[in-house]
């Protein structure tokens, strides 16, 4: 079921039963990440993370890993497919493909994001 993330209003407070069969709505939202998020997940290398961002993020986007990176914040914004899934989603079993390299916003959510301590999952997901 597709949703309006932008609405925030329509987001549900968080508990952890909302995770059961949410279809990972928050898999949709924008994945940002920091250089270190980017370590974890094998996308640089400890020699590109000392010797400047800039060119690391020139061969991620060209790659299609990665749709922006601000270098005044450091700030990368991981790639989407076009339907809005995070490219670490798995399209059949909707399960994160790099769940334990993920980055630390996706380790933090719901705690922080657009609307902390609220989740987009569907007001009648699991009790």
């Amino acid at each position: 079921m597709q949703r309006n993330l932008d609405r925030l209003s329509n987001w549900t407070k968080f508990r952890p039963s909302l995770c059961q069969g949410c279809g990972a709505g928050c898999c949709r939202l924008p994945v940002e990440a920091n250089a270190s998020d980017l370590l974890r997940l094998g996308l640089i290398s400890p020699d590109e993370l000392g010797n400047g961002l800039k060119k690391a993020a020139r061969r991620l986007m060209t790659a299609g890993v990665v749709r922006q990176y601000r270098a005044t914040s450091g700030i990368f914004t991981l790639a989407q497919r076009p339907d809005g899934d995070c490219i670490y989603l798995g399209a059949r079993d909707r399960l994160c493909s790099v769940y334990e390299q993920r980055p630390s916003v996706c380790r933090q959510f719901p705690s922080i994001g657009p609307r902390p301590g609220f989740c987009p999952a569907s007001r009648t997901a699991a009790p």
